[in-house]
């Protein structure tokens, strides 16, 4: 490997993506593992967590955080793999979809007046964390074409 100048720009981004990408995807599907399951003791849980309309609510990010999880994590399969860019819409894909559950879930708490740092801190990094890379690989995808 080069030196830190040699490396391609942007490289330090990706790898910092790649590792939150992993958090958040194998986080999503801790998530609803144990949340399926009822593993979450109530106390440790959301607020109003038992009133049903909430839990529907919540139970509406399922498709969303697992389409995120799965995607998310085969890009960072593929990317292992090949040395082509073959990943990258299946990586932007992930991260529009991690940000947007991010996104869902801040609004939602903040229209509530709710701001328990527990569940604002892992939401907003799900928001946060995607855009830069977002940035990066649509630019790139703008520059090859289709």
């Amino acid at each position: 490997m080069g030196s830190t100048s040699e490396r391609r720009p942007g490289a330090d981004l990706m790898c910092f993506t790649r590792v939150s990408m992993t958090i958040a995807d194998v986080g999503f599907l801790l998530y609803w593992t144990v949340t399926l399951f009822a593993l979450i003791p109530a106390e440790y849980a959301y607020k109003d967590y038992a009133d049903p309309v909430i839990s529907d609510w919540n139970y509406s990010f399922v498709l969303l955080d697992l389409a995120a999880g799965v995607t998310g994590l085969a890009a960072l399969r593929l990317g292992r793999r090949t040395a082509t860019g073959n990943a990258h819409p299946l990586m932007l894909i992930s991260l529009v979809l991690t940000s947007t559950a991010g996104l869902q879930a801040v609004a939602f708490w903040a229209l509530r007046g709710d701001f328990a740092l527990e569940w604002w801190a892992p939401n907003l990094f799900l928001l946060l964390f995607p855009l830069p890379a977002i940035t990066v690989l649509v630019r790139r995808t703008a520059l090859v074409g289709p």
